[in-house]
């Protein structure tokens, strides 16, 4: 199914899984490929700590590693987020917000703000014969508005996916680890994420026949669900974290 991933012997039901192998890097051939695969000669490494990180970031876990090059200690620190999967044909939601926090991130102008909360159903439709009366998909809206739109993500590309995939700060992403669990076995691949930004971010930005938004191969939804609730109108994004193996 996919050349460039690996097998991994036992089970895994979370990140703490994956905290301890890292935790037990010395006797876990999994995690030395882990390592190896950021670039660690496991004969320089003098230990290895990972742990959870707590909070809404995108990285789940971070891991010290302390190597040793030339009789000189050098510690570095590595953050990863691990998406586990039991399904190829599956989407994970990888940033959800409320449409004011994304307005503030990406500096969005009114006449854009308003398209999404439209979009969402914060701002309630004016206009009758909708799919669902609450809110407009994006293919419901004047052809106007669906240019401005394509326009501004188009303009904003790459901060837009680089928020979403990596986000800022201390605890933004630099690794991404997707196990995939299938038929009793699991696969895994490690990307750095640049190469996971190229992966997700590639290609053109239009509106789907669902009347969704469609950034590379990221989708822009409304959160919906949640009983109809205030939090259904939030703005998420979502991929197929299996796209990262490689076919």
């Amino acid at each position: 199914m996919a050349l460039g991933s690996k097998t991994a012997k036992g089970g895994f039901k979370n990140e703490k899984d994956v905290i301890s192998r890292f935790n037990d890097w010395e006797s876990d051939k999994t995690a030395q490929e882990w390592l190896a695969e950021m670039n660690y000669k496991i004969s320089d490494i003098e230990y290895v700590k990972a742990s959870k990180v707590r909070g809404q970031y995108k990285a789940d876990i971070q891991v010290r590693i302390r190597i040793i090059i030339k009789l000189k200690s050098q510690e570095d620190v590595q953050n990863l987020q691990v998406k586990l999967v039991s399904n190829p044909q599956g989407f994970n939601q990888i940033d959800k917000r409320k449409v004011d926090k994304y307005v503030e991130l990406w500096s969005m102008p009114e006449d854009i703000t308003k398209i999404i909360k439209l979009f969402t159903g914060e701002i309630k439709p004016a206009k009758n014969d909708l799919r669902d009366s609450r809110r407009m998909f994006l293919d419901e809206m004047d052809q106007v508005d669906q240019n401005k739109l394509l326009n501004f993500f188009k303009e904003n590309k790459i901060l837009i996916v680089s928020d979403i995939l990596k986000g800022r700060g201390e605890f933004s992403a630099d690794w991404t680890l997707v196990i995939l669990k299938l038929n009793g076995e699991s696969k895994w691949v490690l990307k750095s994420i640049n190469q996971v930004m190229n992966v997700f971010g590639s290609g053109d930005i239009h509106i789907t026949d669902k009347g969704s938004l469609r950034i590379g191969k990221i989708t822009m939804q409304r959160k919906g669900g949640d009983n109809g609730r205030d939090s259904a109108k939030m703005l998420q994004f979502k991929i197929n974290p299996v796209e990262l193996f490689e076919k």
